[in-house]
C-alpha cells in the first residue's frame, strides 16, 4: 500500500501510510491503541475503502471494492474474535458458507478429507478429531482452525490480528509455531501484536504505526526492544539515530 489515507468524519485514521509485505516473510505490525492498526488491516481486507492512495499486488495496481476482491487475490484475515461457530464442528467451520456439494447434497467425506489434509500440512497435531465441536477446543486450537480455514482457500497473505492475546504459554507457543510454518510455505503473514516478545520470536520485518502514520518499517534485525518501544510511544527512535518516518533505520539503531 502506498500513501493510503482513510478518514471517518473528522477523525483521520490513516495518514499517507506506506506498507510492504513479502511472500514467505512475517511482517509484524505494532502500535499503541488508536494507532490505526485495525483500520489498516480492514483496508487491506477490503472492508474499508481507502479515501486516497494506491494498492499493488505482485507489482500490479489493484482496487479493493470489498472483501470479495481481497479474497480473490488470496488475502485472508483471521480476526481476534476468530469468527468461529462454537456449535459446529471443525469441518463445518472450515467450510462454512463454502460447502462442497455432490448431486445437490453435502459431500461430507470430501470436506472432511480436505480439513484433515490442511491441518496435517500445518502440523496441527493437538486436535483429536475434525468432528469435534469448536466450542470444546482450547484457544490455541481455535486459532489453528481459523488459520487452517484461511490457508485452505489458497491464501497468499494471511493477516492475523492479536492471535496470541489471552492465550497461555503453551497455547502461545503453538500459535507462534503455526505462524512460522505459514511463512515457511511461502505465505506472507501480517502479524498484529502488542506482545514484543512474540514479535521478536517469529517476525522477519517490522512496521510501526503511530497516530495513523507509518513511523518506520524495515528488517527486524535492525531493531531492539527499546527502539521499538520508543517508536511506538514517540514516533522516533530518539538517540538511536533512526531516520525519518517510513524509512529503514540506520545501523546506529541497534541490532536485535
Amino acid at each position: 500500500m502506498s500513501d493510503v489515507t482513510k478518514s471517518f468524519g473528522a477523525v483521520q485514521a490513516l495518514r499517507g501510510v506506506d506498507l510492504d509485505v513479502y511472500p514467505g516473510k512475517v511482517t509484524a505490525l505494532v502500535g499503541d491503541n488508536g494507532a490505526g492498526k485495525s483500520t489498516l488491516i480492514k483496508a487491506i481486507s477490503g472492508i474499508h475503502t481507502a479515501d486516497a492512495g494506491e494498492f499493488a499486488w505482485n507489482g500490479e495496481p489493484v482496487t479493493l471494492h470489498g472483501p470479495g476482491d481481497a479474497t480473490a487475490l488470496g488475502i485472508q484475515t483471521v480476526y481476534q474474535d476468530l469468527a468461529l461457530c462454537d456449535n459446529l464442528d471443525i469441518v463445518q467451520n472450515m467450510f462454512l458458507g463454502r460447502e462442497v456439494t455432490r448431486a445437490r447434497l453435502l459431500d461430507d467425506a470430501a470436506m472432511e478429507q480436505t480439513a484433515v489434509r490442511t491441518l496435517d500440512d500445518l502440523s496441527v497435531t493437538t486436535v483429536q478429531s475434525v468432528r469435534q465441536l469448536v466450542g470444546s477446543l482450547s484457544g490455541g486450537q481455535r486459532q489453528a482452525v481459523a488459520v487452517a480455514r484461511a490457508v485452505m482457500w489458497e491464501a497468499k497473505l494471511v493477516i492475523m490480528d492479536e492471535p496470541t492475546a489471552a492465550l497461555g504459554v503453551a497455547q502461545t507457543a503453538m500459535v507462534l509455531e503455526l505462524i512460522k510454518r505459514l511463512s515457511s510455505q511461502g505465505i506472507a503473514v501480517l502479524f498484529i501484536s502488542h506482545n514484543l516478545s512474540d514479535v521478536f520470536a517469529v517476525s522477519d520485518r517490522l512496521a510501526v504505526l503511530r497516530l495513523g502514520r507509518m513511523a518506520e518499517q524495515g528488517d527486524l534485525a535492525n531493531y531492539d526492544t527499546q527502539t521499538v518501544v520508543q517508536l511506538i510511544t514517540t514516533g522516533t527512535a530518539g538517540s538511536t539515530g533512526a531516520s525519518a518516518p517510513g524509512s529503514t533505520p540506520s545501523a546506529a539503531s541497534g541490532k536485535a
